[in-house]
C-alpha cells in the first residue's frame, strides 16, 4: 500500500517554512534541493522538520490545504514542536 506525506521544510538559507504533500517524500527532497521547483529554488537547501502519513493522497492534500489557511509561523512552529497535536 502507498503512503502519502504531508511535509515541513525549512531553509537553511533564511528558516522560512514550505508545506508540501508527495507520494514519494525521499524524491521531492531531492526535486526541491536541486532547484526543480520553482517556489522553491530561490531559498536552497531545505531541511525536512516534520512529516505526517496519510493513506491516501486526498487525505494529504486536505491536512495540506488545513495548514496552509492557517498563514501562521507561530502555529507551524508548534506543530513541528509537538506543541500542536496532528489533524
Amino acid at each position: 500500500m502507498k503512503i502519502f506525506h504531508l511535509y515541513i521544510l525549512q531553509s537553511y538559507k533564511d528558516g522560512t517554512y514550505y508545506i508540501g504533500h508527495t507520494g514519494d517524500l525521499e524524491k521531492r527532497m531531492q526535486w526541491h534541493n536541486a532547484g526543480y521547483s520553482l517556489s522553491t529554488k530561490a531559498k536552497r537547501p531545505w531541511e525536512l522538520v516534520y512529516q505526517e502519513r496519510y493513506q491516501t493522497k486526498s487525505e494529504a492534500q486536505k491536512r495540506e490545504y488545513e495548514l496552509k489557511r492557517k498563514k501562521s509561523r507561530k502555529y507551524i512552529d508548534f506543530i513541528i514542536r509537538g506543541i500542536v497535536q496532528p489533524g
